[in-house]
């Protein structure tokens, strides 16, 4: 890793989010990522882990709580009311940043391809609890938060998820 690199270090235990440039931390954000643990098979609801890459960057310019289903925006802006309507919906919102895993037969490729899982790091309703593991398999940030982490980073930044790895 060069000095100059921006990277980002996600700490699934810790339920942190960390920007670094080389190993200079930039700024450390909580999160929440999966309710079932750390995992790459396809269908788990679990977070991946290892090495990965910001594939794909969504949203910029959209409002805060700007609803996206399949990586598009509505056109509805999240609210208690929408919430009420759909209620246990995985919200995704604000910004996507869609992640690729780097390592063939870990996180790349075949049945545990992060890209194919879409496993995003996104903005959720602030109402929802951040530092408790809560998602489906992707990483939630406060909405303000991932607006501030898509600015400061780009397709290609390297993010590292990290988890110990226990015996089955």
């Amino acid at each position: 890793m060069e000095d100059s690199e921006t990277w980002v270090r996600i700490d699934i235990p810790a339920q942190t989010l960390t920007l670094c440039r080389g190993q200079q931390l930039i700024h450390k954000w909580p999160i929440s990522t999966a309710r079932r643990g750390p995992g790459e098979l396809l269908d788990s609801g679990c977070t991946p882990r290892g090495q990965h890459r910001v594939r794909i960057k969504i949203g910029e310019a959209c409002p805060l709580n700007t609803v996206f289903v399949a990586r598009r925006p509505t056109g509805e802006l999240y609210s208690e009311r929408l919430a009420a309507e759909s209620p246990g919906r995985d919200w995704i919102l604000t910004r996507i940043v869609w992640l690729s895993g780097t390592v063939p037969g870990f996180n790349r490729g075949g049945r545990c391809d992060t890209l194919r899982r879409f496993i995003y790091i996104h903005g959720c309703p602030d109402s929802e609890p951040m530092c408790v593991p809560m998602s489906h398999g992707c990483i939630r940030m406060r909405n303000q938060d991932i607006v501030a982490l898509f600015d400061l980073i780009e397709v290609g930044t390297r993010v590292l998820i990290e988890a110990p790895f226990t015996e089955s």
